[in-house]
């Protein structure tokens, strides 16, 4: 009897090997060192997208070049929008990624605006259907820091036509967001000073919020060095603006729809809310209209 319960035992568990493997998922912050101990890693596709000059200049072997403006573009004059979902669809096909690919986002992190190109494009990811996305924590820079091993070779992958299933909610229209004040949580990303009114861009017409929004700074997400702070620091001062609701709905903004992506991915991938959308539009597109709600 014990015997046949130890076979029992064995054959379960050799069974249930194949569905660990197949629940296994992506971090979505890894490191420099995990990184590279994965660079032979079949699912992996590393997707550099800075500018092409800088990726010639030296990349992480294996990664292929996909610039940030072909992930976002102007719409009029909007600045940071969607693409044409065919034209993403081609974006993602060419650079050899499938819905099922692990996806480790390359980019710049020196300058505070520039850690941003790399959760817009893993937003726009999740949005086409690709779900196991990550960014690389420190970006090229650290992986140079670290003197780990560079590349100059263009890597030219395998296009595949690319079917994932969209999930169009991710993003919402300046009417979605209208129609939900009072009953979503609305994030304002923004600097404090720009949130209440002080400061604004040049191309944002006017100061101000929109109505009813709460505050949460993007550059509260880094640490002086640039990475992303402890994961329950993050998630401490997550749930002290939004709650602790993880299937409450949040809409989150900033002045163009690209900054915000950062607490979005943050709060969506690795925090473990549900229900969070991006504005596209953000503060340009509502601050043009005088119908608006701000304050």
């Amino acid at each position: 009897m014990k015997r046949r319960s130890m076979l029992l035992a064995v054959v379960m568990a050799a069974l249930l090997l194949p569905l660990a493997a197949w629940a296994q998922v992506l971090d979505p912050v890894v490191t420099t060192d995990w990184l590279e101990k994965n660079l032979g890693n079949a699912k992996l596709v590393m997707v550099d997208v800075r500018k092409v000059e800088e990726y010639k200049a030296g990349h992480i072997p294996g990664a292929v070049n996909v610039f940030y403006g072909s992930w976002a573009i102007k719409k009029g004059d909007l600045l940071n929008e969607l693409p044409p979902a065919d034209d993403l669809a081609d974006t993602i096909g060419g650079a050899g990624i499938g819905p099922d690919s692990w996806v480790v986002l390359i980019g710049r992190t020196a300058a505070m605006p520039d850690r941003f190109d790399m959760t817009r494009v893993a937003w726009t990811l999740k949005y086409m259907g690709v779900d196991q996305v990550a960014i690389l924590d420190g970006g090229q820079e650290k992986w140079v820091k670290e003197k780990k091993a560079l590349s100059q070779e263009m890597v030219r992958p395998k296009a595949k036509p690319f079917r994932g299933k969209m999930n169009k909610g991710l993003f919402v229209s300046k009417a979605y967001v209208a129609d939900r004040l009072g009953k979503a949580v609305i994030l304002d990303t923004r600097g404090p000073a720009f949130y209440g009114g002080k400061e604004k861009l040049p191309f944002v017409p006017k100061t101000g919020r929109i109505k009813g929004a709460v505050n949460l700074p993007v550059g509260a997400l880094y640490t002086p060095e640039g990475l992303y702070k402890l994961k329950d620091t993050l998630a401490s001062m997550a749930s002290k603006t939004v709650g602790m609701d993880l299937a409450r709905e949040i809409i989150l903004y900033c002045d163009t729809g690209k900054t915000c992506t950062s607490w979005a991915f943050v709060l969506s991938s690795w925090l473990g809310y549900k229900d969070v959308k991006i504005y596209d539009g953000s503060f340009m597109e509502w601050a043009k209209d005088p119908s608006a709600p701000m304050e």
